[in-house]
This record gives C-alpha cells, structure tokens and sequence, in this order.
C-alpha cells in the first residue's frame, strides 16, 4: 500500500559495529557473508547502507518483525526508537496511562524510575545505536573513499545528500538524548573505534553542537518539499533548529526565542499547508499529508518515519499506538487491526482541556461528535476517574492512530500499520512561532501569531470560526494546552511540561503523578532522567545526573 522512496532494503549483518556507549551486551553479530568493504563499494550498496541508517528509525532488526535485533540485552518488540522516545516522552505525564507491566514500565508514570530502568536503557542504546550507524555512514563514504571506487558525478552528488541527511539524523538523535538524559557520551565520524571510551559532553556543550551542526548542513540538503518521500530535506533542519531554541532555556540556561521564531518562519514561509481535516492525520494513506512528494495535494508533514504493513514491521512505532490504545468496547475492525492489546489511554486533565461531547456516541466516531475534532477519544465502557492504572477501563481511550484510508479501507496487514509518524509537522511551527512571540521573542508579532493558532482551530472545528480565539485569550499558558490538543500524543507533553515548569510541580497534578492517586509534585532532578547504570560501569568517563 505504501510506497517506500527509500526501499528498506536490510542486508543482513550489513555492519560489524560496536555500540559507542561501550556495553559489550550491545556488540552486534559479525556476519562474514558481506563485508564492510563490500557494503561501501558501490553506489548501490552505500543506498542501501543509507537504507538502514533511515530504517533504524522504523525497524528493529535485520529480519523483521523479530529476529537479528540491533540491540541486545532487551525485548525487541519494545526496543523500537518511537516506541521508547514516546513511552518516556507520554507516560510520566498527564497524557498517557498504560496497563503493561513490562519491567519499569510503570515507573515512568510514577514518577520513581531509576537508572536500572530497562526503558530508559532502551530509548538511550537506540539513540546511541542510530549514531552509531551515521559516524559509520560518514566514516565510509568521504569524498576520497568515494573516489577510490570510481563513484563520481551524479552518484557522488545523490551520496552528498545522503551525507547531510545522516548529519541531521545524528543531530536529531543528539537532541532527544540532550532532551532526556542531558549529558551522554559523545563521538562523532571523527572517533577512532578502539581509540578509548567516548567523553561525557554537557548538556550546553551538547546544544552548541546540535545547533551548528544542523546550521552547517542547512545549505547542503534537499530544498524544502523536494526531497523523496520519507528522507529529510531543508525543512526539517529548520523544524528541528525551532524546536531546539524553543527550549533552549531548559538546555543551557539562556531562552532564546528569537531564534525559535526565525526558524520557524523559514519553515511556515516554505509552501507547507494544514491538510483541511484533523482526523485524516494518523491514518494508513497519511504519506497524503506530504503533499506532491508524498502523493497528496497539501504538505503538513516536513518529515516522517516511515511505515508499510507489508515492508516495516515490528511491534513498535505506530503498530504500538494503534495497537496497544484499543480495548474494551472498541472495535477493532474502525482500526484497521485484528485486535487490541488493551493498553493505553488518557487522563482527566486532557479530557478536561476539550468541549464536553456526548459520552456514549459511537456514531460519529473516530470523535464523538466534539465540537473540537481533535478530541479523538472512546467513552463506552470507560471511565474518566482512573482508579487503577493498569485496569484498561480506567481512564478514557483514545482513536487518533487508525490503520486505515481516508475512504476507510483497512490498511496493508492487520497486525503491522502502514501509519506513518511525523516528528515534524507545521502545526507545531505555529505553535512554536506563536509561543516565542508571547515570552518575548523579536522578529514575530502577536497578530500573526493570533492568525497562525485560528488557522489551527478553525482546522479543528471543521472549517467554522466557532473555536477562533481573541487577542485578550491568546496566553502562554492557553498556548500549553492548544499544544496538547494539537500535539496529544505526539511525542511533546514531558518536554512540554518541563518548559513551562509543571513536569515536577505540585501545582500542577494529574492522576498518579508521583505514585499517589491524586497526584503530587516530585523532586525537580526528575526533569532529567539517569544515565543507564550499565553505561556508568562500562564507562569511567560518565558521571550520573544529580538525584540519581
């Protein structure tokens, strides 16, 4: 059903690498069939080298949906990169409950997760892996090395692009451990392998490189819009530079949202668009949403991790989230899915933040008839009040991820999704631009600001002004939760959270926060989480975060 621009054509044991992070569990398995000589010596392999560096973000694995995993020493399943980016992102959170009890799984919405997690060792050794994968990529294919195997002209210059995109791959795997963990080791193409442990970079240090690097290779990717479906171009360096800067108080100390504005301007001036319906967003045919390049007429989505039931699969990614949000009443068949797993859904605090729908219509799904469209929820059979976390109807259920068409046909397979995940789209440059002008950022205005947050309203009322806000309404805290109606489950609120102060604050509860049924405030080192305890014993040069 999908089409792949980069096809995922895995080798199997494509690389012999050793993981940076050092933990010998982490080795993967030589396989002497393919060469690392072989694997760079054309062309055509280093495309499919760049496969896997892009595939690493959607696969697990060399086989598919479990066999030869990249990483060992954890359930392969669970160790896909948005699965666990999203789980540590979500569930310490006002957004999220799971019923899994998955070792340290409940720990996270807690709040009392400790380095020994196995979740937090997962999102920190695929990160680490993916750069891994890139400093490889890099170390391969030098203009030189390129050179000696007769590779010129215009193969030299499609592997140029590839080059800068892996750079913006590294960058962007850099700033989700800068975001989670703050201070992780660090190597770059540059690193000798057996040259000695990698060094600890600090979290300043860590944004400093993420923001140059991604400004050095500005110049040499893909113009925005113009790139293969599911690789990066210009517009996601720009999306991400934004998304940086936006929290670049919480990262070094200093706000700096007159950055944040700039580049998200770059990107809301580059030709993307709202697509006119909210609930066509998560959908198996969602490529639509790229405009022209992903086969659609209208570009919301800059850039994406790629999924095909048939090509992609694994139990992570948003096989997970259209998976694991169905159960009790719901019928799997509106999902596209043979079956739920009964996992996850919502708190009161978010369904408190949208107009009061009807708690038992099922006519209008996938949102009940809510005036506001974003409120993809399941009431029947649920309740708002969650007295047991993982008892599936505690807490309200959520439809937004739906392995089906916009004509609501079933997507490829009913086990593996054909939904594809955007880590950037341009609602959240509104809402960036938007933020960034009211804390005192220069270079925007509150009345495009005001503009840019109607336009996304009036997307979520259907086309009508009935939701469109004043001037006098347009607040910071008003922008915190059009951010988790916008955003719900995208992968932001603990980021989000922690930005305005309210991820450890006892002002700001929801159920189960810290452990306790009515939610409490917890100790402000939890804003970072700890470094993995395993890392620490492999690695002398790694001091832990404080608290831990």
């Amino acid at each position: 059903m999908k089409r792949n621009s980069i096809k995922i054509m895995l080798m199997a044991g494509i690389l012999a690498l050793s993981i940076t992070s050092c933990k010998r569990n982490l080795i993967l398995t030589p396989n002497d069939q393919v060469t690392q000589q072989q694997v760079f010596s054309s062309s055509a392999s280093i495309t499919q080298a760049m496969a896997k560096v892009y595939g690493s973000f959607a696969l697990t694995g060399n086989e598919g949906p479990y066999g030869q995993p990249d990483i060992n020493g954890i359930d392969e399943g669970a160790s896909d990169f948005y699965r666990e980016m999203w789980d540590v992102q979500e569930l310490p959170t006002d957004e999220a409950v799971l019923t899994y009890g998955d070792p340290g799984i409940q720990d996270l919405h807690n709040m009392v997760w400790s380095a020994g997690s196995q979740v937090l060792q997962g999102v920190y050794d695929r990160s680490m892996y993916q750069i891994t994968l890139v400093n490889n990529f890099l170390q391969q294919t030098t203009p030189a090395l390129l050179a000696s195997h007769g590779i010129s002209g215009t193969d030299a210059t499609t592997i140029g692009y590839y080059r800068a995109e892996a750079r913006f791959l590294r960058a962007y795997q850099y700033w989700v451990l800068m975001d989670i963990f703050g201070n992780p080791p660090f190597v770059t193409e540059t690193t000798t392998i057996g040259s000695g442990l990698p060094p600890q970079i600090s979290r300043t240090a860590l944004f400093a490189y993420v923001v140059s690097e991604l400004k050095a290779i500005d110049p040499l990717m893909v113009k925005p819009g113009q790139n293969q479906y599911g690789r990066a171009d210009e517009g996601a360096v720009w999306a991400l530079l934004a998304r940086v800067y936006l929290n670049a108080g919480v990262y070094t100390g200093t706000a700096d949202y007159t950055d944040a504005i700039t580049y998200a301007n770059k990107v809301i001036g580059a030709g993307y668009g709202l697509i006119p319906n909210f609930t066509q967003l998560m959908l198996a045919d969602d490529n639509l949403n790229a405009g022209p390049q992903g086969g659609g007429t209208t570009a919301e989505f800059i850039f994406t991790i790629s999924y095909d039931g048939i090509k992609t699969q694994g139990y992570g990614g948003s096989q997970y989230l259209t998976h694991a949000s169905v159960g009790g009443s719901m019928p799997p068949q509106k999902f596209g899915i043979s079956g739920g797993y009964d996992g996850l859904r919502t708190t009161s605090n978010i369904i408190a933040l949208f107009p009061t729908p009807p708690t038992t219509d099922t006519t209008n799904f996938p949102n009940n008839a809510n005036a506001d469209t974003r409120a993809e929820f399941w009431y029947p059979g649920q309740s708002l009040a969650i007295n047991n976390v993982t008892t599936f109807s505690n807490g309200i259920a959520v439809t937004k991820f739906r392995n089906v068409t916009r004509t609501g046909a079933q997507g490829s397979n009913p086990t593996f999704c054909d939904v594809d995940l955007p880590l950037f789209r341009l609602s959240e440059m509104y809402l960036i631009y938007a933020e960034a002008v009211l804390r005192g950022g220069t270079g925007g205005d509150a009345a495009t600001a005001l503009t840019y947050i109607n336009a996304i309203r009036t997307r979520a009322y259907g086309g009508s002004n009935a939701g469109n806000i004043t001037a006098a309404q347009l607040t910071i805290p008003f922008i915190l939760d059009e951010r988790a109606r916008e955003l719900f489950w995208e992968g932001f609120r603990r980021t989000d959270l922690i930005r305005y102060g309210e991820f450890t604050s006892a002002s700001y509860v929801w159920p189960f926060k810290g452990g306790v049924a009515g939610g409490t405030g917890v100790a402000d080192y939890r804003n970072l989480m700890p470094i993995p305890v395993s890392d620490l014993a492999a690695n002398p040069n790694l001091k832990q975060n404080t608290g831990y």
